[in-house]
């Protein structure tokens, strides 16, 4: 099990960028999988993007693809995703998650959850 804490999200306009950071609590095994997720007002939590820490092979779902980049930094533990040309419907509660085997797309795949970072884009 790993701690993740999760920072970076704001208010900001449509078109604007933003950087979200996870930082792991321990070195993570090279066969642990870290995702993003977003929950935004009365939805489901959904898949954003993840990565496998150990190839730094990456998946998105296809409403972010090309817009966000999720990438690792070994040295720092931390995940990040990098979220460009921002949107409205961007809008929501970003959750970083991680398990230890395989690469979460779904939110039954993640074991380990941080508490989220609020990320608001205006139109």
């Amino acid at each position: 099990q790993v701690q993740l804490v999760e920072s970076g999200g704001g208010l900001v306009q449509a078109g604007a960028s933003l950087r979200l950071s996870c930082a792991v609590s321990r070195r993570a095994f090279s066969s642990y999988g870290m995702g993003w997720f977003r929950q935004a007002p009365g939805k489901d939590r959904e898949f954003v993007a993840a990565i496998r820490w150990s190839s730094g092979f990456t998946t998105y779902a296809d409403s972010v693809k090309g817009r966000f980049t999720i990438s690792r930094d070994n040295a720092e533990n931390t995940i990040y995703l990098q979220m460009d040309r921002l949107k409205p419907e961007d809008t929501a509660v970003y959750y970083c998650a991680a398990n230890p085997r395989k690469i979460p797309t779904t939110v039954t795949a993640a074991e380990d959850w941080g508490q989220g970072t609020q990320v608001t884009v205006s139109s």
